[in-house]
């Protein structure tokens, strides 16, 4: 239950991108300048993307909504830390030479 648990919190934020960018295109064309940016954001920073849709405004982040992209970048961050953690507790798996 706890994989499928991180399985789900890990797809979530790339799924929320995916559902914006069907639903209201036009917010995501309005937000970046270029289909790329939301890719490179749903595959290597998808909760910052996430936030920042749900953010943006016509004239752009201002003030305050600063530090909810900066607290989604660090949990980004996090997540990265730690799948990179546990993939040390793989069965079968033989360390890294350092």
């Amino acid at each position: 239950m706890g994989c499928l648990l991180a399985l789900l919190a890990g797809f979530f934020p790339r799924l929320g991108v995916l559902i914006v960018w069907i639903a209201r295109p036009e917010r995501v064309d309005a937000a970046f300048s270029s289909w790329i940016w939301p890719l490179l954001g749903i595959i290597f920073l998808p909760f910052t993307t996430l936030i920042y849709l749900l953010l943006w405004q016509a004239g752009g982040l201002h003030g305050f909504d600063w530090f909810w992209i900066g607290l989604a970048a660090l949990l980004d961050i996090v997540h990265w830390g730690a799948s990179a953690t546990q993939r040390n507790q793989i069965p079968g798996r033989q360390p890294r030479p350092v």
